[in-house]
């Protein structure tokens, strides 16, 4: 078991003591968003010792160039980065003259940081001695609203305890600000221009080359002992920083409290010629707000958000606080409410990724949300590829594909490929299978018809070309093969015939064969269309059909299993038990020309595949493939652990499924590969959520009807959530003996789910 390094409680997250070594971890776990914008938790006031600055807004992107030493032909020119945005997080301190700095202090004592999941705020307090023998309590308070996805809210407040002192709070915003991962060292923003008027005011700037217009803003009020101070500050505006004095002589155990608003105006959200009037309209209209007003709002919105995605764990305190953590940190990240944005593997926490879009929002993450939200939320997911279309069909032209394919780029933000990784960008072909499985998936899960004839049918017409182009017919096999790709399994380049990629592909094929049928025999209008606009033929189908029909799989007789690929039995199969401790992880230790003859799998591969087409499979297939690639698998991708523990849930394999689930479940708030420092795993937390609901509760949908078969783990008591299932709020409470309560809360709807294979009616 790992070394929990904050305490354990059911809905926060705390770390007692202050030690420096921890800083850049902690700054990732107490990371706060709203969908609009994130914030690593930087403190306020400076901080001369190791830190990761990280501010970063929805949307918002620089076009990185491309840094590889062997160009290839089709490589894309740029990497999308998430920019490091203009700060308006900092205030600097200083206290008879001496700038407060907690790696420089005399003492640090009492030191506490406290993520309040429940009501979506981050507090720091600590009690500190400086050099000048000042000592003095430190409360910082912040969340950014639910409510406004525009205002982020501060009170930064402090208390003299040994004597009277005289102590300056700056208030700033700072555009001279630097990525930790620009590939050239460059600077990704211009400032254009910086306003300031008594105690607010903004800066702003735009992106290099994207030209993405934001105005940083701010506005501060003083309390002195809960009254607001009148006196007007010093301002000081340079070409980059707008900064507010306050000055004030403070008595012993008096408090003086900066309540400092700011936030992000985008021409994403705004025109960009109304942009500083929309910001001086918004400063108006928060100059009467407080702190605490502005909070129950936020508080309120939670209560919300958590009415309908919580998950109740009783007798396991561990998994609770983790499984609360991760559905946090999704609901922080994306809200669905512009289908312009997605869901980065970093969300707002870091850098790493780029904070681009990856096949994790199809393969992991849209479950959760249609599961916890509206359709139309889930359903901007799926708009999101739709608009990147005629990008994926350009994708696949420069690849020498034609005629409206389409391939989807593995990393993306505006729908162009953007990774450049030869045996990642071009080879890991299957992301494609991904986005068309989610259209299948929202679908049957929503009850939702209206997106494939209006949206869905265009892109399963360019996905279904490009597989048909892909795959070629084998004289010998006397089978259509797919060559050269890499699955899932990124441990493995370049192979022949890929179990998942064919499987996946043989699918799309048959299930974009009959969505055409089907939107040409029920919305004619949408298929005329349809049909104008790709140039569809009846014939083209048909020879998706063929294809389909005629895949070839590779399958070992002697293990009664498909093959991960061609030659995979070629390989010495000694199972990762046989590895020493000191060879782990892999990709740490080992040259990649080893790990690529190796047996050794880094996530689910051929178990993706029964994950997804559960229903296409006997249970005692799904045992066999399980027992003979799961001791082959390190489980090195966040994405792993999840999708293993789900199947050996399916299977009866409790143990295994929980000891999985807590990996996943806690990847992040133990430090599993010791990487959080980079940011936190968000899309792998929505496959935490699919642990427990599609592994545990045993949920998944079997003849169009919602289907429960339970095995909680052996120290659970009980498990309850809520799922929106085809416009209906079922409520589902299972206890430590596999009953199952459930209760249909939506108003005439009667439903009937399958509960142990039994049809159950709820009114």
């Amino acid at each position: 078991m790992k070394k929990t390094l904050f305490e354990v409680n059911p809905w926060k997250i705390i770390e007692e003591g202050f030690e420096k070594e921890n800083v850049k971890s902690a700054e990732s776990i107490f990371s706060i968003g709203n969908g609009n914008m994130g914030q690593r938790a930087n403190f306020e006031e400076f901080y001369s010792g190791t830190t990761f600055q990280g501010s970063y807004i929805g949307g918002v992107y620089y076009p990185d160039k491309t840094k590889v030493g062997w160009w290839k032909n089709g490589y894309p020119e740029y990497f999308a980065k998430v920019p490091n945005a203009p700060s308006w997080l900092g205030i600097k301190v200083v206290i008879d003259d001496v700038e407060l700095d907690l790696n420089t202090c005399e003492k640090v004592e009492n030191f506490q940081r406290t993520l309040d999941m429940q009501k979506g705020i981050y507090t720091r307090e600590c009690i500190l001695t400086l050099s000048n023998n000042v000592k003095i309590k430190l409360k910082s308070e912040r969340f950014l609203s639910m409510a406004n996805n525009e205002i982020g809210a501060i009170k930064y407040s402090i208390t003299p305890l040994n004597k009277k002192c005289v102590i300056d709070l700056t208030p700033y915003l700072d555009s001279y600000v630097k990525n930790e991962d620009a590939n050239w060292e460059e600077i990704f923003w211009d400032t254009t221009k910086v306003i300031g008027s008594k105690n607010e005011g903004f800066i702003l700037s735009h992106t290099l080359k994207t030209e993405f217009k934001v105005a940083t803003y701010m506005q501060n009020k003083v309390y002195i002992e809960g009254v607001l101070q009148e006196n007007l500050p010093e301002e000081k505006i340079t070409d980059k920083q707008l900064s507010y004095s306050y000055n004030n002589e403070i008595d012993i155990n008096q408090t003086i409290s900066l309540v400092k608003l700011g936030g992000y105006i985008t021409d994403i959200n705004h025109p960009d010629t109304d942009l500083k009037e929309y910001t001086n309209s918004l400063l108006t209209k928060i100059r009467n707000s407080s702190f605490e007003n502005l909070y129950a709002e936020h508080i309120n919105e939670w209560k919300k958000i958590w009415d309908n995605s919580d998950i109740v764990i009783e007798g396991d305190e561990k998994a609770q606080q983790a499984i609360r953590f991760n559905i946090f940190q999704l609901n922080q990240t994306y809200t669905g409410k512009n289908a312009l944005l997605n869901i980065g593997p970093k969300g707002f926490t870091g850098e790493k990724y780029g904070g681009s879009t990856y096949w994790d929002t199809e393969a992991y993450c849209l479950p959760f949300y249609m599961a916890t939200k509206t359709n139309e939320i889930a359903l901007n997911l799926l708009k999101y590829r739709y608009y990147h279309l005629s990008k994926a069909i350009e994708n696949a032209e420069k690849l020498g594909f034609k005629d409206g394919a389409a391939l989807y780029p593995m990393v993306t933000m505006n729908g162009e490929e953007c990774h450049n990784e030869w045996e990642i960008t071009f080879e890991e072909i299957h992301r494609n299978g991904a986005i068309a499985w989610a259209i299948y998936n929202y679908e049957r899960f929503t009850g939702d018809t209206t997106y494939v004839p209006k949206m869905g049918l265009e892109v399963l017409i360019g996905i279904a070309r490009f597989w048909a182009q892909r795959a070629n017919f084998s004289e010998e096999k006397q089978k259509y093969v797919i060559l050269g790709v890499t699955g899932p399994n990124e441990y493995e380049n370049n192979i022949n015939n890929n179990w998942y990629t064919n499987y996946i592909a043989k699918w799309c094929l048959n299930y974009a064969a009959i969505k055409v049928n089907e939107v040409r025999a029920e919305y004619q209008d949408d298929y005329v269309r349809i049909e104008s606009k790709t140039k569809l033929s009846t014939q083209e189908s048909d020879l998706w059909q063929k294809i389909a029909n005629e895949i070839f799989f590779p399958f070992s007789e002697e293990h009664q299993v498909y093959l991960q690929q061609d030659g995979f039995l070629d390989k010495e199969l000694n199972p990762v038990d046989s590895l020493s401790s000191n060879e782990r992880p892999l990709n740490q230790n080992w040259s990649w020309d080893r790990i690529l003859r190796s047996p050794y799998i880094k996530q689910a591969d051929v178990l993706q595949g029964f994950y997804f087409f559960e229903e296409h499979f006997s249970k005692e297939e799904l045992q066999r493939h399980f027992d003979f690639y799961e001791p082959l698998t390190v489980h090195e991708s966040s994405l792993s652990p999840c999708i293993h523990s789900i199947l050996a849930s399916k299977i009866g394999y409790n143990d295994k499924a929980y000891d999985l689930y807590l990996r996943t479940a806690r990847l992040d708030l133990d430090d599993y590969n010791k990487e959080i420092e980079e940011g936190l795993h968000i899309t792998s937390m929505a496959g935490t959520w699919l642990s427990i609901i599609e592994g545990f509760a045993g949920m998944s949908i079997k003849n169009e009807k919602l289907s429960f078969v339970p095995s909680l783990p052996k120290n659970w008591k009980s498990l309850g959530f809520k799922i929106n299932f085809k416009e209906r709020l079922i409520e589902v409470n299972i206890d430590n003996k596999n009953n199952c309560s459930i209760v249909n809360h939506t108003q005439s709807k009667p439903i009937s789910i399958l509960v142990n294979g039994e049809i159950i009616s709820l009114k």
